[in-house]
């Protein structure tokens, strides 16, 4: 431990993955410097200034509130100290467009099942809410199985996987199906379309469509039952409050430093070249950024950057967005923080996106009520919200050809302002539908649209989630925290163990913990585990010397 105190580690990225791992490295004793070309910290939790207002404009969702209890508990600090978070009873109010006879088709899911079961039955129908009863009690169980081997740990395979998961974990998994998609497992639960609708979104969370991806994304509708929270000044908040532990654990931050290579010597990565010409010299990096960008060149052509890690094909890329950061008068339907409007097609959305490569034609919108809570009391004035769109990851598309996309039809578009206006117009058509209403003549917004996100997140072609979750295959494609370059480390959402907040900030403690583990050893390593999990009843209890072990 005593040589790994003395060397040096640059972090690229202050992104949540890299915030981490500054984190966790520096408070290890290692020399840490963090590098970010944007001015502030956050990654994709960015705000976005909207008539003079800060208007959460990436993740707005916080759950798995654990993996950060455990991660300040690790260096000694408690989150509720740096971080004001409130639980929220409702945790996404549901809208479908009004039907002919002007039937009003809401539904609130609550943090409680009991009250969510009631409010399916009252809904939909008895049934139902028996049903809803019955898959959360399997979402539950395929959470608790994969929660150590999987998200917990280091990326699996296929024979440690299945070792991992024991009996009982195989049995749970099988009795899926085992190429079963999520959607084709809703309709084992759910007779009621809206309610296979509804469920069915849970896919978007990792950028995927329900009718691809695997049925094991149901354990989402668990990890938000374990709780969803609103930030106390959004979920940036939580990005600068991990930069400053991080400062104060001895790392420096330095942003507005756009990194252009990465150096390598004997094989092995050694530094960094910013864009300036300035070069760092590192034991150690660690990229928290999409992996794409590595093998596209776009951090230099050293030998081995480009072979660092696999490039995720176009056509396999996850979810991108059109988003509108608004600033604006609303009327009418009672937002709450999180609400979710549907359209009556919703395999035309994916259709759509995956295939003939447009916006969507009848596309979900999400809103973000920033300024409210569950009490859906309306603010005096004007409020602060969020207006997303799923969105076909094409952002670095330029001379545009449906066949590069296995399109089956011939109408596939770039994204304009003529086409994203008419998406904006469909979006606040099916708005006015289900009730809600914005003031656009005084309204102020800020479009951010997939060639915004590819310019802001290099290498993505807009997609938010690398890799999308289709098939069964993908969690032991996605890169894990060692590259294949020596001392070239990856954390972020594009790697192991995947997208979202909580999952890029065990992405960014596997990849701490990966790289302290090759300094300190010179033998093999088994797969890096991160102690603790929902079974550890409160963060004071976290262990807070090391949160990982080897087996």
């Amino acid at each position: 431990m005593a040589d790994a105190r003395t060397k040096h580690v640059v972090v690229i990225g202050a992104g949540i993955g890299g915030l981490v791992s500054a984190l966790l490295l520096s408070h290890r004793g290692l020399r840490v410097t963090l590098l970010e070309a944007a001015a502030t910290p956050g990654g994709k939790m960015r705000r976005v200034m909207v008539g003079g207002q800060p208007v959460d404009s990436g993740p707005t969702v916080f759950t798995m509130r654990w993996v950060f209890e455990q991660i300040f508990a690790s260096v000694g600090a408690s989150l509720n100290s740096h971080v004001q978070l409130s639980p929220l009873s409702i945790l996404a109010r549901h809208a479908w467009r009004a039907n002919g006879a002007g039937n009003d088709q809401r539904l609130d899911l609550h943090a409680n099942i009991q009250q969510s079961a009631d409010a399916i039955a009252q809904f939909s129908s008895p049934a139902e809410a028996r049903r809803f009863t019955e898959f959360c009690a399997q979402a539950k169980r395929i959470y608790q199985h994969l929660e150590g081997p999987y998200i917990r740990s280091s990326r699996p395979n296929m024979m440690n996987m299945g070792a991992d998961l024991g009996p009982a974990g195989l049995a749970a998994l099988a009795s899926l199906g085992p190429f079963a998609s999520l959607w084709s497992s809703l309709g084992k639960y759910f007779h009621d379309p809206r309610l296979q609708q509804l469920f069915g979104r849970y896919a978007t969370y990792c950028g995927a469509s329900p009718w691809l991806a695997p049925a094991t994304l149901m354990l989402v509708a668990h990890v938000e039952l374990d709780g969803v929270y609103a930030v106390n000044g959004g979920m940036n908040a939580l990005a600068v409050a991990i930069a400053k532990l991080a400062a104060a654990q001895g790392a420096v931050l330095r942003y507005g430093c756009a990194v252009k290579r990465i150096l390598t010597s004997n094989g092995k990565a050694s530094g960094v070249e910013l864009a300036n010409g300035e070069q760092l010299q590192a034991d150690a990096i660690v990229f928290n950024g999409d992996a794409s960008a590595l093998a596209q060149g776009l951090l230099g052509d050293a030998a081995g950057v480009r072979q660092a890690t696999m490039q995720t094909a176009r056509k396999n890329r996850s979810l991108s967005a059109l988003t509108w950061s608004v600033n604006a008068r609303t009327s009418g339907f009672p937002l709450v923080r999180h609400n979710v409007f549907f359209e009556a097609d919703y395999e035309s959305e994916f259709t759509d996106i995956f295939k003939r490569r447009r916006l969507p034609e009848q596309g979900t919108v999400y809103v973000c009520a920033q300024d409210r809570d569950d009490s859906a009391s309306s603010p005096d004035g004007t409020e602060r919200l969020l207006l997303l769109v799923n969105a076909p990851p094409d952002g670095d598309v330029k001379d545009f050809k449906s066949t590069d996309f296995d399109s089956t039809d011939g109408d596939s578009t770039h994204l304009d302002s003529t086409n994203t206006q008419a998406c904006q117009d469909r979006s606040l058509n099916l708005l006015a539908h289900c009730g809600l209403n914005l003031d656009m003549s005084t309204a102020q917004i800020v479009q951010t649209a997939p060639c915004d996100f590819n310019r802001l997140f290099p290498g993505t072609g807009g997609a938010l989630y690398g890799q999308a979750s289709h098939g069964w295959m993908t969690p032991f494609q996605r890169s894990g925290a060692a590259s294949h370059l020596p001392g070239l480390y990856l954390a972020g959402g594009s790697v192991h163990p995947g997208p979202g907040v909580p999952m890029a900030a065990l992405s960014g403690q596997l990849a701490a913990e990966t790289l302290m583990a090759h300094l300190v050893s010179t033998k093999p390593l088994g797969r890096v585990r991160i102690s603790g999990g929902t079974s550890t009843p409160s963060a004071t209890t976290a262990n807070t010397r090391s949160a990982s072990s080897l087996s």
